[in-house]
């Protein structure tokens, strides 16, 4: 692709890069400064760039000289409302949020891929677009709102990277179908009749209707979904009652549902909100039900997972090219998938030799900054793939 002093050059940038974002972390929707950082860096690649994609978006478009088709590169942008806890010199400054899932990577990759192809025009046919998403980890998703800002208008194909540290470096995954699920919210308020501890007969007790309630739930796997169809129901947290001998007059529930396709999807919720009424029907209590229907399944395009396939080959080895499974965290990059064609990637970045050990989300995370470089190559290798055919 170009020689290794021009790639140990990429590298110290994209390491600058991403510990000036990891020490300046901003949440979702609140990605003001990173969102300018970005688009700062592009125009100074010569990008043209558009600013304020559905919020705080951005993308940047690099033009070849020959005629082509249009491939969307996306990174994600925002961070958790996580305290950091790594003692490393690049720690979040700014106290209860961090970078705990990689996006700071995310974002450097993008552009060191966007600085490549600045100074490689000729080897785009058509032309590439960089897109810096806003507030992957929170619904109602930055994805949603960039599209309906006309993100995707004219765009041929789309590819997107997930540094993963349950990985090592110098892996690659990804999967044909289905790899990311649907994930759903409920919460459950059971109205009962509180009274005294030692009368129950004059209560309806809210609290033993919520614990039957959390049993019966869990027979909506085990009994109404076809056992070949994954999912999962949570009940997360639980809350009733506010003394040892009082019958508690209401209790509030909330969970999640994890599933891979849609029939099933809607089959979760229509069987919870049924056992939500009747369970709560039979100790005499009212129920609510507010069913938040997230992040849809991220579905890969059979053909671009085998242009992923082909092109990972190249850059990582065939040996170091894995068939991901199926997993249940979800990603809003299930919407630009329901449009236009596309592939969702994984690429390893744990070490435990540089402390990258911990999972997604922890207060410890960190990921081997060494896996941007792989990133990088494996964006251009699916791009100018897809542009040669």
């Amino acid at each position: 692709m170009t020689n290794n002093i021009w790639w140990d050059d990429l590298q110290i940038h994209m390491v600058e890069w991403r510990r000036h974002l990891h020490r300046n972390p901003e949440v979702s929707f609140h990605e003001e400064k990173t969102s300018s950082f970005v688009a700062d860096m592009l125009e100074s690649f010569g990008a043209e760039v558009k600013r304020h994609v559905g919020g705080h978006g951005v993308i940047g478009t690099i033009r070849g000289d020959k005629p082509g088709p249009v491939v969307m590169l996306r990174a994600d942008m925002d961070a958790l409302p996580i305290q950091d806890e790594k003692d490393v010199e690049y720690a979040s400054q700014k106290a209860g949020a961090m970078h705990a899932c990689g996006h700071d990577g995310h974002v450097s990759i993008l552009l060191g891929t966007a600085l490549y192809f600045s100074k490689h025009k000729a080897d785009i046919q058509g032309e590439i677009r960089f897109l810096f998403q806003p507030a992957e980890e929170l619904l109602p998703g930055g994805a949603v709102k960039v599209i309906s800002d006309g993100a995707l208008d004219g765009v041929d194909v789309i590819y997107g990277i997930h540094l993963w540290t349950p990985l090592p470096v110098g892996v690659a995954a990804s999967k044909e179908g289905p790899l990311m699920a649907a994930a759903d919210d409920f919460y459950i308020e059971i109205k009962g009749k509180g009274g005294h501890g030692g009368m129950p007969q004059s209560t309806i007790d809210s609290l033993v209707a919520g614990s039957a309630l959390v049993m019966q739930l869990q027979t909506v796997v085990s009994r109404s979904v076809d056992p070949l169809r994954p999912a999962v129901l949570t009940i997360g947290t639980m809350q009733a009652g506010s003394a040892q001998n009082v019958i508690a007059e209401s209790c509030k529930m909330s969970g999640t549902v994890r599933t891979f396709d849609e029939e099933t999807r809607a089959e979760m919720k229509e069987r919870v909100h049924t056992i939500v009424s009747q369970t709560g029907g039979a100790y005499g209590a009212q129920t609510d039900v507010n069913y938040i229907m997230g992040y849809p399944p991220v579905v890969n395009d059979e053909r671009e997972t085998a242009r992923f396939f082909r092109s990972a080959v190249q850059v990582f080895g065939e040996e170091q090219v894995q068939t991901s499974p199926m997993l249940m965290p979800a990603e809003d990059f299930a919407y630009y998938l329901q449009k236009v064609p596309g592939c969702f990637m994984f690429v390893g970045a744990g070490n435990p030799d540089k402390g990258a050990i911990y999972p997604h989300h922890h207060p410890k995370f960190d990921f081997d900054e060494d896996a941007m470089q792989h990133a990088v190559k494996l964006f251009i290798a699916m791009a100018t793939d897809y542009m040669a055919d």
